[in-house]
């Protein structure tokens, strides 16, 4: 316990605890152990978390499990609002850090979405002062990112590429997302997306890769595994997921949310919470006549499921039958001697 009164005590270094990894490494069960010993709080860093709904798929933490670390930004979002974007969620998260810092809390970031934890890390997104798209809607702009992007991607790279051919040799001409938000960038400010990306590298603290980082001495960890064993995991995680009762929490999120869309042909995948992996592969399966047999719809189921670059602490993961020893002493470790050095 003296690494945990040394963090309260500094509340300095390191700044924050950044744990990344694929699904089924350990991430929460890493960031859950550390926030009790080191006095954290966690902040999710996951773009399907934030909505309500989809528990199960979207492999929420349990009540318990957050009854023994506190937890922030799972599910607050309505699951219909299709506006809610980084930026919002940078701007949420950052206030829960000041707070954090200011409480002598250690901040502990799970993702997740590699671009939340970006938008965390460093200084690299671009602020239109438009706030979200459901804001922008709601303020009578002319066209919001969502509308933009259903005019698809080539049209929109081709409207990119006239008005900032920079950006757009940078974007596939199919991300209509990522092209849709250079153009909203450009109409909202008046200035080319791909120069105030220059203009943010050129900060104080940033250099090719982007903007400068917002807090010194973060801790990140990488949590790895060897690829066999990390499939064995996630097939046995389908399963557990199956016998909690997967099908019946689709089932009803359907009934409740997508079942008028889809009589509506308005279902949209690409957007929001019914992104989720797993949602849209069942689609068929949820909008099956009542007609066929049991067989046939078995059958639709789905079959499986620089300068301003801070040090990462790899963490080996493939064997965790002695977790204590392989993950969680190391990282307790590192923090403690990144502490003492910020001593």
């Amino acid at each position: 316990m003296a690494a945990a009164t040394r963090v309260l005590k500094k509340g300095i270094s390191p700044s924050l605890v950044v744990i990344l990894g694929a699904t089924g490494t350990g991430k929460s069960k890493l960031a859950i152990e550390i926030g009790k010993r080191l006095n954290g709080e966690i902040i999710s860093a996951d773009s399907m978390q934030v909505y309500k709904g989809l528990d199960i798929i979207t492999n929420k933490v349990t009540e318990e499990e957050q009854a023994q670390c506190r937890h922030h930004m799972i599910s607050f979002v309505d699951p219909l609002v299709s506006g809610y974007t980084v930026v919002d969620f940078r701007n949420k998260a950052l206030s829960l850090i000041e707070d954090m810092h200011r409480r002598k809390k250690l901040p502990i970031i799970v993702g997740g979405t590699n671009y939340y934890i970006e938008s965390i890390l460093w200084n690299v997104l671009i602020d239109t002062g438009q706030g979200s798209d459901t804001e922008s809607e709601k303020a009578g702009a002319p066209e919001s990112k969502v509308e933009l992007e259903k005019l698809g991607g080539p049209e929109l790279h081709r409207r990119l590429k006239e008005v900032d051919p920079d950006m757009a040799a940078l974007l596939h001409p199919h991300d209509a997302r990522k092209i849709a938000r250079s153009l909203q960038v450009y109409m909202d400010t008046g200035v080319l997306h791909s120069q105030l990306l220059e203009e943010q590298r050129g900060q104080d603290g940033g250099d090719c890769l982007g903007g400068p980082l917002r807090f010194q001495d973060p801790c990140i960890f990488w949590l790895h595994y060897k690829m066999n064993a990390l499939d064995e995991r996630l097939d046995k995680r389908v399963d557990q997921m199956l016998s909690l009762g997967l099908i019946d929490e689709l089932r009803d999120f359907h009934l409740r949310f997508n079942e008028k869309k889809i009589k509506e042909s308005s279902q949209d995948y690409q957007h929001g919470i019914f992104q989720s992996i797993g949602f849209k592969e069942f689609h068929e399966y949820l909008t099956a006549s009542e007609d066929i047999s049991q067989e046939e719809r078995d059958k639709l189921k789905i079959k499986g499921p620089a300068s301003n670059v801070p040090p990462v602490y790899g963490l080996d993961v493939t064997d965790v039958t002695n977790w204590e020893t392989t993950v969680l002493t190391p990282a307790l470790k590192i923090l403690d001697c990144l502490q003492k050095r910020g001593d």
